[in-house]
């Protein structure tokens, strides 16, 4: 009979470790009181407030549960280990091998949520995507990249609604916004944010010359309706147009689409794929609060370097990762320097390696 003890107890302190980093004591405490609130007769006299009761209840009840679930699985798997011991057994191995697997796969997911330090990490993203330098390659890069972002989010089961897309002059598109919906959904992607620089052979090019071109992702963190800050409406200009994408005989016939520039800051935002000019409006003013905040905690984070020296944040406005098709395959990773040949696995979505190796990147510098 194998000895699977040590496993056994690693797998054990791992989920010990859980306890800690998730604060699970404080998560039953606090989960107790969010059920007792969402229990009042009354609650949704107030939509807003009993949304953040309901939402919080929900994600903590998850945790709670999570962790649960991990005990047991631990207890079971070791009361099969000894079962099999006592009785000389060795048919158990492969169903105790099994269970460690599983164990281990679960818990290497999980100790990701160790490495969430920031603020808004555990909200929603509302993501562009801008083409660069590099004309028709450029653009069809950004939609490239695009449709990499979706297929990552399909594959953690989160949400993606696409706001409004500008199609490129002659492929691919010059922009589009969309929101990714899902617990840490921020958390992940606020390492995507810079400069994706692409080098290939160009489809373009008649005479099939290596090509570079680059596109942008930049990224914010949803905020609820009470966390956004007050805008002036008269530092808005608002200018409606026809939608130029797919979605019904309305897009073609009204002009539903909406165009809203902070006139102070520039910041303009879009939105284009609701059904109607009211609901694009409410959608483009969500979109612009949240970029007007994170551009207020830029300013903030600037300061606090200018007062404590200089920093430069590698992340922010810089190339963070080079796609290479050819005259080999690689992508890498400026920043992490996390590499891999698999460039056609990256651009289907495979992008957990490097969020993984940016979370860690973030905090060694952080603590350093």
């Amino acid at each position: 009979m194998k000895d699977f003890s040590e496993e056994i107890a690693d797998v054990a302190r791992r989920v010990a470790d859980a306890h800690k980093y998730l604060r699970i004591d404080e998560a039953r405490a606090r989960l107790a009181q969010l059920e007792e609130q969402a229990s009042v007769p009354d609650l949704w006299d107030d939509p807003d407030h009993a949304r953040e009761v309901t939402s919080e209840m929900s994600a903590v009840r998850e945790d709670v549960e999570l962790i649960d679930e991990l005990d047991r699985r631990v207890e079971d798997v070791q009361t099969l280990y000894e079962l099999a011991r006592e009785e000389a057994d060795a048919s158990y191995e492969a169903e105790i091998s099994d269970s460690l697997g599983a164990l281990v796969k679960d818990l290497d997911r999980l100790e990701l949520r160790a490495l969430f330090s920031g603020e808004h990490d555990e909200r929603d993203a509302i993501c562009e995507v801008h083409s660069g330098a590099g004309g028709t390659d450029a653009q069809d890069w950004a939609q490239m990249l695009l449709r990499m972002y979706r297929r990552w989010a399909d594959s953690k089961g989160f949400e993606v609604e696409v706001d409004e897309i500008q199609e490129g002059q002659e492929a691919g598109i010059s922009s589009a916004t969309f929101i990714v919906k899902g617990r840490y959904a921020y958390g992940m992607l606020e390492g995507e944010r810079g400069v994706h620089r692409l080098i290939r052979i160009s489809p373009f090019d008649g005479n099939a010359r290596r090509q570079t071109a680059f596109a942008s992702l930049d990224c914010v963190p949803s905020l609820e309706q009470a966390e956004q800050p007050e805008i002036d409406p008269s530092d808005l200009r608002i200018d409606t147009y026809r939608s130029s994408g797919a979605g019904g005989q309305h897009v073609n016939v009204t002009d539903s689409a909406v165009r809203i520039t902070h006139i102070p800051t520039g910041v303009v935002v879009s939105c284009q794929n609701e059904r109607s000019q009211l609901q694009n409006r409410a959608k483009a003013m969500q979109i612009l609060a949240a970029r007007l905040a994170e551009r207020q905690r830029e300013e903030q984070r600037r300061e606090l370097d200018r007062l404590s020296g200089d920093k430069q944040d590698v992340a922010f406005g810089n190339q963070i990762r080079t796609y290479t098709l050819a005259p080999y395959q690689l992508v890498k990773d400026e920043r992490t320097r996390y590499e891999t040949g698999n460039v056609q696995a990256v651009l289907d979505g495979d992008l957990d390696p490097f969020v993984e190796a940016y979370l860690h990147w973030r905090r060694s510098r952080n603590s350093s």
